[in-house]
């Protein structure tokens, strides 16, 4: 599918979506839970209907009601089917550690995007604590031969991939013996580790760890059944915000501002480049701003990149990103493709390993490969609304984390035309 976007005109008042990574925790703390829990307001996306397919096959009821799913959780068994994830790469690492405590041998597969992204340092981790399991040239699909876990200590880097920390956190209360995680380099994107600590301690999982957050302790413990409210989705929130710093005046609601969400961080940059935010309790109001150029390290926001570098791209001044580099093994080499889209229209980019530098400037109209990667689709949507002329390829593919961009778009004034 192509979006086709002129200049728009926006305004209006709009309600994030839920959050998609609280939404996939719920889940696997839910089937890690004997008993019922209820997810409250969970997001339903390509990645969370992929967690939810894959819980399913291994023996966990999930009921889904209007706005609750019911989780019937605690009972796994082992399937001769393989477990498809899709391109969910929270559904393949989580359930490659859940995996682990399942009586039998489990194998998981993934979609083309995800079957690029290697998977291996997590199995070693798990190999460090007596798990037998094997990857395809250290990418999926992966195999799990499980059972007891008998726990002990394992090491890591920190800089690869936080769901690989959050992970092995989800399955150490079921270890015989504890379970004690070492990093080996510092934690990046430290916010998601967080999020799964919050979300376990929803469930009644206490969890000791240090200030540097690279050393976690977790004694045998029991997940509690319980009743989850995921709240709101800072990530999808971000093209919301910027949408309306570019093009006219937007709120947002379900927002909580003291959230342990990294992308919240939108707020400050925001506000950093000149742009005129008001935030509320539960909500942050924006108004179209002439931006200024900024210098920001993204290493625990990394998905604002897409986002922040097409607002560099309409700002005064030369910007500065650093902490890019794991951006480069997510769907796409996110690196790579917004400087080649923002090349396209006529924006001067440089990348570097560790650095992407963009000067501002008036970009004109292209036609925008989205690598079949959401946050691209969605990031030069936005610019669209500015710059009009802008037709993106595979703009489907949004489905993945906010399946309504496109008429959330329309109604706060989009012109969006959408076409097979």
């Amino acid at each position: 599918m192509k979006a086709s976007i002129s200049k728009s005109e926006i305004a209006g008042k709009v309600t994030a979506p839920s959050s998609k990574s609280y939404t996939i925790r719920g889940l696997m703390c839910g089937a890690l839970a004997r008993g019922k829990s209820t997810l409250v307001s969970p997001l339903a996306s390509d990645d969370t209907v992929a967690a939810t397919n894959v819980l399913k096959k291994t023996g966990i009821g999930i009921r889904k009601q209007k706005n609750n799913w019911v989780i019937e959780g605690g009972h796994f068994h082992a399937t001769k089917d393989d477990l498809f994830c899709g391109d969910s790469a929270a559904t393949l690492r989580f359930m490659t550690a859940v995996c682990s405590i399942i009586p039998g041998t489990t194998r998981l597969t993934a979609g083309p995007s995800l079957s690029r992204r290697p998977v291996e340092t997590l199995l070693e981790a798990l190999r460090q604590l007596g798990v037998n399991c094997a990857s395809s040239n250290e990418l999926p699909p992966v195999t799990i031969n499980g059972g007891k876990l008998k726990g002990g200590t394992t090491s890591l880097p920190g800089n690869i991939s936080s769901q690989f920390v959050s992970a092995l956190l989800q399955i150490a209360p079921f270890a015989e013996n504890g379970i004690v995680i070492n990093l080996t380099s510092p934690l990046e994107s430290r916010p998601y580790v967080m999020m799964t600590l919050d979300a376990m301690q929803w469930f009644g999982i206490t969890t000791s760890f240090n200030d540097n957050l690279d050393r976690f302790e977790i004694s045998p413990q029991r997940y509690r059944p319980t009743k989850f409210r995921v709240e709101g989705d800072w990530s999808s929130a971000s093209y919301l915000l910027a949408l309306g710093t570019l093009a006219g005046e937007v709120e947002v609601n379900n927002l909580d501002t003291q959230s342990l969400q990294g992308d919240r961080m939108i707020v400050r940059f925001l506000q950093e480049m000149g742009a005129s935010v008001i935030t509320g309790r539960n909500s942050v109001i924006v108004r179209q701003s002439k931006l200024k150029a900024i210098k920001a390290d993204l290493n625990d926001c990394i998905d604002l990149l897409p986002t922040m570098a097409v607002l560099a791209s309409v700002a005064e001044g030369t910007s500065e990103f650093t902490g890019i580099e794991r951006a480069r093994i997510k769907e796409s080499d996110r690196v790579t493709a917004v400087r080649a889209e923002l090349e396209k229209m006529g924006v001067h980019v440089t990348e570097e390993p560790t650095l992407l530098t963009i000067k501002g400037t008036k970009p004109k109209g292209a036609r925008i490969d989205s690598y079949n990667d959401h946050r691209i689709a969605m990031a030069f949507g936005l610019l669209g609304s500015v710059v009009g002329g802008i037709i993106i390829e595979q703009a489907e593919c949004v489905a993945k984390t906010y399946p309504d961009f496109w008429e959330v778009f329309k109604k706060l004034g989009g012109n969006v035309k959408l076409d097979e």
